[in-house]
């Protein structure tokens, strides 16, 4: 199983400042349509709704098919808890600290590559390629939550 989380803070000097709210609302945004917060997704189609807070949705990332549903807590934690697709597992978006200059934002995955025994070279070499994935695509999100407290539409 590979494990791995990484935090950036969210407010750098110079940058367009973001609230704990306007964060919070890009991360839905992202869990309702990732294209434009991770590059890495090239299609993102929300397939059923469960509530005002899980839903499903179907991503194709780096030419793979998955299938994940999404828990929305309010206002701290989106949850993608991957249910179809070569690798199985959860990834928390995170909203950490209080006041606007101590925000980061923390991605955790703990997720099962098929057919790859835990523990083995194959899975190492997967955890590499997603590790460096999954932290450009914190780098994303921000970039794009910055974006729109600009004013911008992404």
């Amino acid at each position: 199983m590979i494990f791995v989380s990484h935090a950036l803070p969210v407010n750098e000097p110079g940058e367009p400042l973001i609230t704990r709210d306007a964060l919070w609302d890009g991360l839905v945004r992202k869990a309702e349509n990732a294209l434009p917060f991770v590059p890495a997704i090239t299609d993102c189609t929300v397939t059923a709704r469960y509530s005002e807070t899980v839903f499903d949705r179907d991503i194709v990332l780096q030419g793979e098919a998955f299938t994940e549903r999404i828990t929305l807590e309010h206002p701290h934690r989106v949850v993608f808890t991957r249910i179809a697709g070569p690798v199985l597992g959860t990834i928390a978006n995170e909203i950490e600290g209080d006041a606007p200059d101590q925000l980061t934002l923390r991605f955790s995955f703990a997720l099962v590559v098929a057919g790859e025994p835990g523990g083995s070279a194959g899975e190492q070499a997967h955890a590499d390629r997603m590790t460096g994935m999954y932290r450009s695509a914190v780098a994303a999100t921000l970039d794009a939550v910055r974006k729109i407290a600009a004013g911008a539409s992404v």
